[in-house]
């Protein structure tokens, strides 16, 4: 009995290594496609991330350069806006410099007119005390009547000197 079950042991492994060998060959022709296409499915899959990969880095170079695109014209922009601040502030300087050079020209007008109108009533009130020392006809007058006078003017003298 033990002859006779290694005898049917030996004809299932012979009929293993037979039908491995048939579907061996086949076997290894689909390993082989399934091999390729695996590896063309890696290769895809590489190709893919290093798209992505890529991409990525395209993106955050270009993210960097809007950046320092923002930042140069932010900077700009805040040298712009110093630099009418510094002119408005001169404007402002100069207009109040103005304004006080108005100011003391004005108030030297009021001084100077000041003055002028104190030495005008200083004159009068000199010339008043002078006139009231003076006698008070300096001029001669006159009881005859001119020769070009008219008629109602000589009525008028003679009536004034009482001679009717």
């Amino acid at each position: 009995m033990i002859p006779c079950l290694l005898v049917a042991a030996g004809s299932v492994a012979v009929a293993g290594c037979g039908a491995s060998s048939t579907t061996g060959s086949a076997g290894a022709g689909s390993s082989a496609a399934d091999i390729e296409h695996s590896e063309e499915a890696a290769l895809k899959k590489q190709e893919a991330a290093e798209v992505n990969e890529d991409r990525e880095m395209l993106s955050r170079i270009e993210s960097k350069k809007r950046e320092e695109t923002a930042e140069e014209n932010a900077k700009r922009l805040e040298a712009i806006a110093a630099a009418k601040a510094k002119k408005r502030e001169q404007a402002a300087v100069r207009a109040a410099k103005h304004k006080e050079r108005v100011a003391e020209a004005n108030a030297k007008k009021r001084e100077q007119a000041a003055e002028a109108e104190a030495k005008k009533k200083l004159e009068a009130a000199t010339n008043g005390k002078a006139k009231a020392n003076k006698p008070a006809s300096t001029a001669p007058t006159s009881t005859t009547p001119s020769p070009t006078a008219t008629t109602q003017e000589n009525t008028t003298l003679q009536k004034a000197n009482g001679s009717e």
